[in-house]
């Protein structure tokens, strides 16, 4: 599948600031015409955060805000309808910005792990301290992210769809560093296998699409997130050590897609798009790969979610990334 599909070289991460959906899907197809996303607008509240958000995708299972966070509950409240409702106004105000769209549309939700990490069973421990609660939530998510891309695809027919999955604790998740309810305890490390099993299964649902995982923690598992079959694998450059250069060069091999998160995700001075992607070239020499294959491997985002950022900064960061991809496609050497 990789060998076919052609990343465009530029896109965003998901969130951005404000509360106006059409706002945010103008510019999100307008700055990304052959990449756009589908924005996500936390700012408006619970069941628009992004746990709150996929939390209403979820199958049979339903989850309410808590004082201590989201919590699985018996049936949909208001909060669940709450996380659809905007959901639905987000739809809307994409399906009318892309209207006879052709391309790569990217969809993000929360993926099995990080949700296992903040979804509260009825005891308020978090669903990843039961192996029988992260297999049933997988199973939920699976299913609501099948149901929600065939609307998505209802909407803009034109489109292929890439699914990112948001996994920020994956590596928590993974090194047993899960606060417990108390907040004295961690919960225990959850086995590769099984992340990586689970993932797999998750990413299976998108009937051969392509799905990009996303972590803007340091330490990415990039060896696991390909073996579990992902596309692309999204995370903040800034946290990149010489550790992770193995695994870099061997999934530029592998051929899966490197999102290069070289753009800051809150206001900051931006510097030269050339500027930006300095640190790709730098890496690109280090392993010894041919300069030509920068453009065919690399999409460059912002390096998480641009909720925290002003508007006029966020609208700069999206311009900014098609500029900084430009320069590593004109000149990669």
């Amino acid at each position: 599948m990789n060998d076919t599909l052609h990343f465009p070289p530029a896109t965003g991460i998901g969130s951005l600031p404000g509360t106006d959906a059409r706002e945010a899907a103008k510019a999100a197809t307008g700055s990304f015409e052959d990449f756009p996303h589908l924005p996500e607008l936390p700012a408006r509240g619970p069941g628009a955060d992004m746990i709150g958000r996929t939390a209403g995708l979820l199958v049979e299972l339903y989850a309410r805000v808590e004082p201590s966070g989201w919590r699985i509950g018996d049936r949909p409240g208001r909060d669940t309808r709450r996380a659809r409702s905007w959901l639905g106004e987000d739809l809307d105000a994409l399906e009318e910005f892309t209207q006879g769209y052709e391309g790569l549309l990217k969809v993000q939700a929360v993926g099995p792990w990080t949700l296992a990490a903040a979804l509260e069973l009825r005891n308020g421990e978090a669903a990843l301290s039961d192996p029988g609660a992260c297999r049933d939530l997988a199973a939920s998510l699976a299913e609501g992210l099948r149901l929600h891309l065939e609307e998505v695809r209802r909407r803009v027919p034109g489109a292929r769809l890439v699914l990112q999955l948001d996994e920020p604790s994956l590596t928590a998740v993974l090194r047993g560093q899960v606060k417990t309810a108390s907040g004295y305890r961690t919960h225990r490390a959850v086995d590769r296998q099984t992340v990586e099993g689970t993932l797999r299964d998750v990413v299976g649902m998108h009937d051969g699409g392509p799905v990009v995982v996303h972590s803007c923690a340091p330490d990415v598992p990039f060896a696991l997130l390909r073996r579990a079959g992902v596309a692309g694998i999204s995370f903040d450059f800034s946290l990149l050590t010489e550790r992770d250069d193995e695994a870099i060069g061997e999934a530029v091999e592998g051929g899966t897609r490197l999102f290069a998160g070289v753009v800051p995700g809150a206001d900051a001075p931006l510097s030269d798009p050339a500027g930006s992607v300095m640190g790709v070239r730098t890496l690109w020499r280090r392993l010894g790969l041919r300069p030509g294959l920068l453009p065919e491997a690399v999409t460059v985002t912002p390096a998480c979610g641009l909720a925290g950022a002003s508007p006029g900064y966020a609208r700069s960061a999206y311009a900014h990334c098609v500029r900084a991809a430009r320069s590593l496609a004109d000149n990669p050497e």
